[in-house]
């Protein structure tokens, strides 16, 4: 690459950053429904056409908005499942489930952003579904991990529910058995719920010491997925 070309590319990113740290701020300020384009360019001393050549919508800039999101809680979560190893499987999961809710309250409106209210006529494409897979990834490892070494203490499954299981299991977790797949995806849901509830204020005057109730509720997220400690 020539200098010209390294030097325009170095424009770009700073240009790209600067529209999305500004509707960052938007975020935080109106909303996600409320983003615009136009709104951003303004405060950024841009002409609108000038955003435009960077973002043609306002569903490509929230786009990148939730991709850059669901990277960032994928990249904390993987770097606290490397942090607890090589801890038990338990341990793990409970760090990996801490590193989310510690993002989440972190980073409030991104979080509601990807798990908050769906945005009023946009529709999430497909480029974000890999960046969106990462906790789950982390998680399902951390399962098949302890599966292959020590096994998995799980309930049997109701019949209505096996094909469905089955279907999990081949589709997103390999190598586990369709009881752990159905218990990973109701563990993966109640894990965000707790964290929402707590991020959009629903435990106010219910949980007070929140840590520990959370820590607690980890574990029993675990063991629900087949997890015991040694």
């Amino acid at each position: 690459m020539s200098t010209a070309q390294g030097a325009r590319a170095r424009a770009r990113q700073e240009v790209t950053a600067a529209i999305k740290g500004a509707a960052r701020g938007q975020l935080v300020a109106e909303g996600a429904a409320k983003l615009s384009l136009r709104a951003v360019a303004r405060e950024l001393g841009m002409v609108s056409s000038a955003v435009y050549r960077y973002f043609p919508s306002r569903d490509d800039l929230l786009t990148a908005l939730i991709v850059d999101a669901y990277d960032a809680l994928g990249e904390a979560v993987e770097q606290a499942r490397d942090a607890a190893s090589p801890a038990p499987p338990l341990d793990r999961w409970t760090a990996v489930c801490e590193a989310v809710r510690d993002w989440g309250l972190t980073h409030p409106h991104e979080y509601a952003l990807i798990y908050g209210s769906p945005v009023p006529g946009y529709s999430a494409p497909d480029t974000t579904v890999r960046a969106a897979a990462r906790v789950g990834l982390v998680l399902i490892d951390i399962v098949r991990e302890a599966h292959q070494d020590t096994g998995l203490a799980l309930p049997p499954l109701p019949a209505e529910l096996r094909p469905e299981a089955e279907r999990m299991a081949a589709d997103f977790a390999p190598g586990l058995p369709p009881e752990a797949a159905a218990a990973l995806v109701a563990a993966w849901a109640q894990l965000f719920g707790l964290v929402g509830f707590e991020v959009f204020g629903q435990f106010n005057r219910v949980v007070e010491d929140r840590a520990p109730f959370f820590r607690h509720a980890a574990a029993r997220l675990a063991h629900g997925v087949g997890l015991a400690r040694p």
